[in-house]
């Protein structure tokens, strides 16, 4: 099973069509769930102890939908980038290694928690580039559906 954890709601309504239109192409490979955790109103006054309580707050809302046992790939400015290809083959290493669910996290508008980096089994670096993060969901599910397309030899557009 793939979830999907994410901090905030989506409020476009062309994102959250195109976020169902992956969710459906990548259940006829795998199960998947779409989670959203409340995130934080963003402190006026941007002060450094303030951002850091809220990602701490976010961070513990998210790290309780994580179970025990599962792998954990968090999206993160300082992870690692790997390309479509490297990340089916990631994919299709968690599950011959006897893990039978995969948790994407993608933390909220301040970053993610000190906490939720030391659960991530994996820190992935999506881009150089900055992307708002209800944008980033629709990115990471085809992502994960061009995984499965490549998994099992399909045709994708390099």
């Amino acid at each position: 099973m793939i979830r999907l954890l994410s901090v905030g709601r989506v409020k476009e309504s062309w994102l959250r069509q195109g976020i169902e239109e992956y969710r459906r192409r990548i259940s006829g490979y795998e199960a998947i769930e779409l989670v959203e955790v409340r995130d934080e109103k963003a402190p006026e006054s941007n002060s450094q102890a303030e951002n850091t309580m809220v990602k701490e707050v976010e961070g513990e809302r998210v790290l309780k939908q994580i179970r025990e046992g599962e792998y954990v790939i968090l999206l993160d400015l300082d992870g690692t980038c790997v390309d479509s290809v490297n990340l089916s083959k990631r994919i299709e290493q968690i599950h011959t290694s006897g893990k039978n669910r995969i948790d994407f996290v993608i933390g909220g508008s301040l970053g993610v928690s000190e906490a939720l980096r030391k659960r991530a089994d994996f820190r992935w670096k999506l881009s150089d580039n900055t992307f708002p993060h209800q944008l980033c969901r629709l990115i990471v599910l085809e992502q994960i559906y061009r995984a499965f397309r490549i998994l099992n030899h399909e045709p994708y557009h390099k």
